[in-house]
């Protein structure tokens, strides 16, 4: 295991001789995660680069940055992406209407995972919701990390923050929010057939 990256965190529960057992905790990179559902950060690019195609392209407009937060403290708790947009390399664009943006929570939500999709349709999870912030938010995100302590030859954007400064600072620079207007697809048919064991021999 010191050899082999798996990508799992684990716990050591206990040894046999002097051989370490483990337990499984979760998934390394996972992100987000309000119910049973874990998104880590592929599947949540994924899911931005799928609205950017579908629905920001037509204005010309394409997300510069992101970043995510659990948000638990709504009944249910639901995901909010905060993007920072902008349009044909100019910093005074026009933002996509409304609606398209609600479209984009949607689009982002059709490409999650089974078990988040599962916990829209029975309302475990809310509405997945976008929050546009102002040109220029990440890099005070940036400068803020820097001021308390990390490298600027080594910073990289959080692809999910908890930090309360951080969300306060994101929070302080929203221009319009954005939730998804309808349930993404779930069948649990579909998920039995695919839990079905093989009963051939």
């Amino acid at each position: 295991l010191y050899r082999y990256k798996v990508g799992d965190v684990l716990r050591v529960a206990g040894f046999y001789n002097n051989a370490p057992q483990f337990n499984f905790v979760r998934r390394k990179n996972v992100l987000l995660s309000i119910d049973s559902d874990k998104t880590d950060e592929t599947e949540l690019q994924k899911g931005i680069a799928a609205a950017e195609a579908a629905h920001l392209s037509a204005y010309n407009t394409r997300v510069v940055e992101y970043t995510s937060y659990a948000d638990t403290k709504t009944i249910p708790g639901h995901y909010v992406i905060y993007w920072e947009l902008s349009s044909g390399g100019h910093d005074n664009h026009v933002e996509p209407p409304t609606s398209v943006l609600d479209q984009c929570c949607l689009t982002i939500e059709r490409s999650l995972n089974s078990v988040y999709r599962q916990g829209r349709v029975y309302d475990c999870i809310g509405p997945l919701e976008i929050r546009i912030v102002s040109n220029g938010t990440f890099d005070e995100l940036m400068d803020y990390a820097i001021s308390r302590g990390a490298s600027i030859n080594q910073y990289k954007v959080p692809r999910c923050v908890n930090f309360t400064p951080i969300v306060e600072l994101l929070d302080a620079r929203v221009v319009s929010t954005h939730f998804s207007p309808g349930l993404p697809a779930w069948s649990p048919h579909q998920q039995h057939q695919h839990q079905r064991p093989n009963m051939m021999n």
